[in-house]
């Protein structure tokens, strides 16, 4: 048993005051993810500061736009009229992620935060990059099925594991943070790192900073929006490949905008701007959608035992657009 002790904040900044006030502070939401990973002794925090009295609220803004309270349950997001009418995407993404009743628990900022399933990550008999920096990796000669295909490293080869992000960043979500030097906000696009040389630093988070809310801008086509979730099994199991998606048409039946985010497939959720770039002005049809979704995987690095997400991102994405555009 690790010792550490617990604190509960009642705000954002009653949480900043009191992390910065202990050593090792962790914040906690749902714990879905963080008491895992301290039952495996791959966390180790001497303090945990309870973050669940931050806001829950699911709030429309001026304009189309959403914000998200970053203790806000996966369950409630998912569930809320406006995302479900405005943002379908998004609920269908959380849906197809864990059980419902992780769902329940598990908050928006948790979410996001969450470290990849891994399995060489989470075995302590396993040499891990991310775990401990310059350990090497024994992914790279093992079992890759769950493994990334794209943005991966000789350090690193993990997943983001994440079903709620791929669709946020496929709809340019942007993450509201609070820290000890103030508050900022970026693009969740941003935030998650490629491995590079240092898979140990995952995020652009800053030591002592704390979701605070996810705010979706206005959509001129977030309705037109689908998630798709390729898995070996048909439920609480991570994507091999997964795909959000989202389409304007224009009055001609060309496609005037278009957002591609995928998942299963690297280190974070992958925006698939080669695939967007290639389809935008375009007329629809089955030959320049798998173009587009070739071009983007044509700088895919498998392994072998993952070489068969490449046609399956392809085919993935070619059905999800396919579903959209009718």
């Amino acid at each position: 048993m690790i010792p550490f002790t617990y604190a509960r904040a009642t705000d954002a900044d009653e949480a900043i005051k009191l992390a910065a006030d202990r050593q090792c502070a962790k914040f906690l939401g749902g714990g879905t993810n963080l008491v895992d990973l301290m039952r495996e002794g791959v966390e180790h925090p001497e303090t945990l500061v309870d973050v669940t009295g931050l806001s829950r609220a699911v709030t429309g803004m001026d304009g189309g736009g959403l914000m998200i309270g970053a203790a806000a349950t996966n369950t409630a997001v998912a569930g809320h009229p406006i995302v479900r009418r405005d943002f379908p995407v998004l609920a269908r993404a959380i849906l197809a992620g864990a059980s419902p009743q992780i769902r329940n628990m598990a908050t928006v900022g948790g979410n996001v935060l969450q470290r990849t399933r891994c399995l060489y990550f989470y075995d302590y008999a396993a040499r891990c990059n991310k775990r401990q920096p310059g350990q090497g990796c024994d992914a790279l000669g093992g079992f890759t099925r769950q493994h990334a295909i794209l943005g991966a490293s000789e350090h690193c080869i993990a997943v983001h594991p994440s079903d709620m992000c791929v669709a946020l960043v496929a709809l340019d979500a942007r993450l509201h943070l609070l820290g000890p030097e103030g508050g900022r906000s970026l693009p969740l696009e941003a935030f998650h790192r490629l491995p590079g040389d240092r898979p140990d630093i995952e995020t652009d988070l800053k030591p002592g900073e704390l979701i605070t809310a996810v705010e979706l801008p206005p959509s001129a086509f977030g309705r037109r929006s689908a998630y798709r979730k390729v898995r070996d099994r048909a439920s609480y199991a991570f994507a091999l490949v997964s795909v959000a998606a989202a389409v304007e048409l224009s009055a001609a039946g060309t496609i005037s905008d278009v957002r591609i985010a995928l998942g299963g497939v690297a280190h974070k959720p992958w925006r698939a701007r080669i695939a967007e770039d290639a389809l935008r002005g375009h007329t629809p049809t089955e030959t320049s959608l798998r173009a587009a979704a070739r071009a983007e995987l044509s700088h895919a690095a498998p392994r072998a035992g993952n070489a068969f997400k490449v046609e399956l991102a392809e085919r993935t994405i070619v059905a999800v657009l396919q579903e959209l555009i009718g």
